[in-house]
């Protein structure tokens, strides 16, 4: 899953992209407003953090930007302010969500998950396909009720395709949330991580999960 952080203190952007990153998350960082909101206008993100005051174009008005373009993609603002009237404020301009500075870690965390949630996951933490379960606050995958080890970018692309089963995704839609802005992608990496997952999870089965879509890309579904 990709993140856009819009934030112009850099230590704390730094930060925070250091932290979603070992959730494995990928993370792109923008440290002025006006360049923030181009970037959420034009690239495509699973979630955006931003601050409201920022140089050039405030949070507020970045946030009601994207809604008037009919971006809705979910919004967690960060600010050192917490009088009622600036949550309304914010509330009120389209964010789904907001929190104070200074925060911990783990609350701004468990508020990204929750953004990050999909309405049909109902039952429990798990997000299921078939027998296969991964749970994104442990960061565990198991299929037939055994555990499978990954590594940090599998299991990005793994909860990715997961959180979309049934849908095909393309090979640039898999990178655009799966790697950030700065990674460095050969024509054949998605290509290549799919075939790690599937030697890992499909290969012991006699199910396959993981379907190429000649043309058009891959897609998981039971």
């Amino acid at each position: 899953m990709r993140i856009l952080v819009i934030e112009d203190e850099h230590r704390i952007a730094r930060a925070i992209k250091e932290g979603l990153e070992q959730e494995t998350y990928a993370v792109d960082l923008e440290f002025d407003g006006e360049d923030g909101y181009n970037a959420a206008a034009n690239e495509e993100y699973d979630l955006i953090v931003m601050d409201i005051m920022l140089p050039n174009m405030d949070g507020y008005t970045i946030c009601k930007k994207l809604r008037d373009d009919g971006n809705h993609t979910p919004v967690i603002m960060l600010t050192a302010k917490d009088q009622a009237r600036d949550i309304v404020k914010g509330l009120n301009s389209g964010a789904d969500d907001y929190l104070s500075k200074p925060f911990s870690f783990e609350v701004f965390l468990a508020r990204v998950r929750a953004l990050l949630r999909r309405p049909h996951e109902t039952v429990g933490e798990d997000i299921q396909v078939a027998d296969l379960s991964l749970n994104p606050n442990s960061k565990t995958v198991k299929r037939a009720n055994k555990t499978i080890q990954l590594s940090s970018k599998e299991y990005a692309l793994l909860e990715y395709m997961m959180r979309n089963s049934g849908k095909i995704l393309s090979k640039n839609n898999i990178i655009t949330h799966v790697w950030d802005f700065d990674a460095d992608i050969l024509p054949n990496t998605v290509e290549v991580f799919i075939n790690y997952l599937r030697a890992k999870i499909d290969k012991p089965h006699k199910v396959k999960l993981i379907q190429t879509v000649r043309g058009f890309g891959y897609k998981i579904e039971a």
